[in-house]
């Protein structure tokens, strides 16, 4: 935080110095006007921050969601593999390890999701795939087909849990600190600028002015509702272990 407020101090230091030695020398020509080269020069940088920032602010919760929502079709897949994988198992397994996979899933859409909104995972939902994994490696197969199946069912509960723990990361994933704060702060400059300069703002120009303050508002009110990939407009649904149920019915159905 101190390098912040050191980078801000002498950035400041540069103007200051800048503005001091241009008078000595006697430079340039005095300028106070709301719409002089100073003023324009800076707003146009202002303005620039701020897109900038917010394009940031924008870009990182999108990217997060839209990788957290492949991440989820990654893990039902795979809890979908382990559940084609498991016919080959032993017979007085093969009703344990599918109940056990569909019990899974189902906890995930339906108390897990709700907590994911919070940035955590729910600690019993690690506990139920561990205890699967294992029953499964406990089996003892008979047969080199149900050796096979076993090791398949396995690299798939593997993947299952490789899949958990990024969906863990991406539940915990926040854009970069400071980074909300610094849109609100070059928000606030862009709308109170025109003051800042000398501008006095009456009657129809207010207009504009409220205009673009209501939509710089709308704006970072935004950047901080999307700023989770499990909660807001951008909030990734449990479709894909729904969608996991599903094959599992169609899949206990067939076989």
């Amino acid at each position: 935080m101190m390098a912040y407020v050191l980078s801000v101090m002498a950035a400041v230091g540069v103007v200051a110095t800048a503005a001091v030695v241009f008078r000595v020398a006697r430079k340039g020509t005095d300028d106070r006007h709301a719409d002089g080269p100073s003023a324009g020069h800076a707003g146009a940088m202002l303005s620039a921050l701020f897109l900038l920032v917010f394009a940031i602010a924008i870009i990182v919760p999108w990217t997060t969601a839209d990788s957290a929502r492949q991440n989820t079709h990654t893990e039902s897949r795979a809890a979908v593999d382990a559940y084609w994988a498991a016919a080959d198992l032993p017979a007085d397994s093969l009703a344990q390890v599918r109940g056990g996979l569909q019990e899974y899933v189902a906890f995930v859409v339906e108390d897990e999701w709700p907590v994911m909104a919070q940035g955590r995972l729910d600690p019993s939902g690690s506990a139920r795939l561990d205890t699967l994994r294992a029953q499964v490696s406990a089996l003892k197969p008979a047969t080199e087909n149900e050796q096979e199946a076993k090791g398949a069912v396995l690299d798939h509960l593997a993947a299952v849990s490789a899949a958990r723990a990024q969906r863990a990361a991406d539940a915990a994933a926040t854009p970069p600190d400071g980074l909300l704060l610094l849109t609100v702060l070059t928000g606030l400059i862009v709308v109170v600028f025109p003051f800042l300069a000398g501008a006095r703002p009456r009657g129809a120009s207010l207009l504009p002015l409220g205009a673009m303050a209501a939509m710089l508002g709308f704006g970072v009110y935004l950047t901080a509702d999307i700023s989770h990939a499990f909660a807001g407009p951008l909030a990734v649904g449990p479709e894909a272990f729904g969608g996991a149920l599903q094959e599992f019915a169609r899949i206990a159905g067939g076989v």
